[in-house]
């Protein structure tokens, strides 16, 4: 599920008086975090630094090492500390939609441009700022948020660090998350979510194949196997009731009777999208990982999980268009950011519909 954050933390510098105790709690929460990182080299030669958290620093250490050699992903101060942040997230983010659409509500900054969410270094606090939405009819999610990216801003104050909220990922995963943050330092176009999302998540996907080939043990590969495997048959399952339900809101959104309609026909789109996913669940052996999700399942989830992978598959070919040669790659990305938003995702679009199935 979704879990980058751009906090946008320069926005808050520029942004003067407007939201002040939100820029506030954005700083804060970042300066916080950065007190509390040490380099990784302080870490491993500390005595009181238990053994399985030294392998994992040492672990992290050596795919960001390949993130550079062979992702050509940035050598910068990223990744080379660690905080313990005593909590399950290290932000939780909020989106917000209507009844009847799958459009996420923006928010605006100066610099890095609209987002369609709110991060908060406080969740009780993204709760109430939830229920406070929830009172205009809006639905809302509010989730955890593993790592974010400050695009490579600061990393003349030490960076991004390593975390408590995934340090013990399986080590598959541990690579995905360190590749996809680093993809935001390699381009971000403010105004463009889906866009910057994709971008990062086809980074993460492809970075993942070239460690499973080369780095990972086999048991590390089968445990990776299993969970891409589980994640691509949720992610076609979301996707086939996202457009089930785009189609409903397309064809039902006029006031009136069709309103009354296009809810009842969301309804039932909903419970045999959860009757689908406890078939999926069986078949994983009882697997649970998206249970929390599944339960609280609405337009703002599915609008914010959208962001992630609608135009992965368009990045991927793109990436062999471009001979699987990395620098190329970034370079055919930057130009294609060059383009209005609208063209941009014409071409990227025009990927997708050129794609071989399967």
């Amino acid at each position: 599920m979704p879990r980058s954050l751009l906090p946008l933390l320069l926005a808050a510098l520029l942004a003067g008086c407007a939201d002040t105790r939100y820029y506030y709690q954005s700083v804060s929460g970042h300066l916080q975090l950065m007190q509390a990182a040490r380099p990784v080299s302080a870490w491993l030669a500390d005595p009181e630094t238990p053994a399985e958290l030294k392998a994992r620093l040492s672990l992290a250490q050596q795919i960001r090492a390949f993130a550079v050699a062979e992702l050509k992903l940035p050598d910068n101060a990223s990744y080379q500390r660690y905080a313990d942040l005593q909590r399950r997230a290290v932000v939780w983010n909020l989106v917000a939609a209507p009844e009847l659409s799958l459009k996420l509500e923006t928010w605006c900054f100066p610099v890095a441009g609209c987002v369609g969410y709110r991060g908060y270094f406080s969740e009780a606090e993204a709760r109430t700022q939830a229920a406070a939405l929830q009172q205009t009819g809006l639905e809302v999610s509010v989730y955890g948020v593993p790592a974010y990216s400050t695009l490579g801003w600061l990393n003349w104050a030490g960076g991004d660090p390593l975390l408590n909220t995934f340090i013990r990922y399986p080590e598959g995963e541990l690579a995905r998350l360190i590749f996809h943050e680093l993809a935001h330092q390699v381009l971000y176009v403010p105004d463009d979510t889906a866009f910057n999302e994709s971008f990062a998540t086809a980074v993460e996907r492809l970075g993942a194949q070239r460690w499973l080939a080369q780095a990972l043990t086999p048991a590390a590969r089968q445990d990776y196997a299993e969970s891409e495997l589980r994640r691509r048959q949720f992610r076609a399952l979301t996707l086939a009731t996202r457009e089930r339900l785009a189609l409903i809101y397309n064809n039902h959104a006029a006031p009136g009777q069709q309103q009354a309609l296009a809810l009842a026909m969301k309804k039932i789109a909903m419970q045999e999208f959860r009757t689908s996913y406890a078939a999926l669940r069986e078949a994983w052996g009882g697997y649970g990982g998206y249970d929390t999700w599944v339960a609280e399942a609405n337009n703002a989830a599915f609008g914010a999980q959208a962001a992630y992978d609608e135009l992965v598959p368009a990045f991927e070919v793109l990436f062999e268009r471009e001979a699987q040669d990395w620098p190329r790659f970034y370079a055919a990305v930057r130009r294609l950011a060059q383009l209005p938003e609208r063209e941009r995702n014409r071409v990227l679009k025009q990927f997708i519909a050129g794609a071989p199935n399967g």
